[in-house]
């Protein structure tokens, strides 16, 4: 077990010790997306749903749980974010109505910060769903992944496509 970094000599998890590694620039993008019905496109795209601006609801929620990460993820270290940005662009497409989020973070740290932009457009999703649940039930979150990563130790990440 000892050639996994997660596991103790006893095979139990354990936090990976980063104390050794040094202090650089870090950043990741992250995006995710929901599918929703032409009545909560209109209603988001005009500020009028019943709870309030979905999109700075969920941008500030996005922005928040990136900051809590460390709290809900076992393995993932507190960090110092140096920022963290959210942004919202929408594909409509023959009666599809599809909410694409990306989210930001930085960091000058020595660990990367992938699971705070993953955590923050994961949120940013999952908050649009609660805001708009009483008009439709019926949303989709969508993939949410990766796109790219600079800094650290396995250098720089980007995808391809999805």
């Amino acid at each position: 077990m000892s050639d996994l970094t997660h596991f103790n000599q006893e095979g139990r998890a354990k936090m990976v010790d980063i104390s050794e590694k040094p202090v650089t620039a870090r950043s990741a993008i992250a995006r995710s997306s929901i599918t929703v019905n032409k009545e909560i496109y209109e209603k988001i795209s005009s500020n009028t749903m019943e709870k309030g601006d979905v999109l700075a609801v969920a941008q500030v929620a996005g922005v928040m749980a990136s900051k809590k990460t460390w709290e809900i993820i076992p393995m993932c270290h507190p960090i110092p974010l140096t920022g963290v940005d959210i942004s919202f662009s929408w594909n409509v497409d023959q009666e599809e109505y599809i909410l694409q989020i990306t989210a930001t973070a930085k960091t000058k740290g020595n660990t990367g910060v992938e699971m705070e932009a993953l955590t923050a457009a994961s949120v940013c999703a999952l908050t649009v769903y609660d805001m708009c649940k009483a008009v439709d039930k019926g949303m989709v979150i969508g993939k949410t992944y990766l796109v790219e990563k600079t800094g650290g130790k396995n250098g720089d990440f980007k995808r391809d496509s999805i």
